[in-house]
């Protein structure tokens, strides 16, 4: 179940971020972090199930029809099960009237699911 990032997650989220190789440097996460917290333009969501967040997804909706999608993140024991997709999905549901575009650091995996 895809659900809102809020601040009581963000041990989790930062754990789920440092996955994503740009983000390894801890001044680097922290300052993500603080994007995704204070600019309304930035979300990030959690996937849930049961009680475990085991990935995230983060995104940049503009004033435009675009988003693009920042960060991509599945905990590496949940990997190669479909759940990366599964989230975009999700996400793209919830914006159906935006045209959505990975990053430089997305792109490869959106291709590799065909959502691109």
């Amino acid at each position: 179940m895809l659900i809102r990032y809020k601040k009581s997650f963000e041990k989790i989220a930062m754990g789920l971020l440092s996955f994503m190789p740009e983000e390894k440097d801890i001044k680097k996460l922290q300052n993500t972090m603080k994007q995704y917290e204070t600019d309304t333009n930035w979300q990030l969501f959690l996937w849930k199930e049961e009680d475990d967040v085991i990935g995230l997804v983060g995104i940049v909706a503009g004033h435009n029809d675009t988003v693009s999608i920042q960060h991509i993140s599945v905990n590496p024991s949940f990997r190669f099960q479909g759940i990366g997709k599964t989230m975009i999905k999700a996400v793209m549901d919830m914006f159906p009237e935006k045209e959505f575009q990975p990053n430089e650091h997305t792109a490869a995996f959106l291709e590799k699911c065909d959502l691109a």
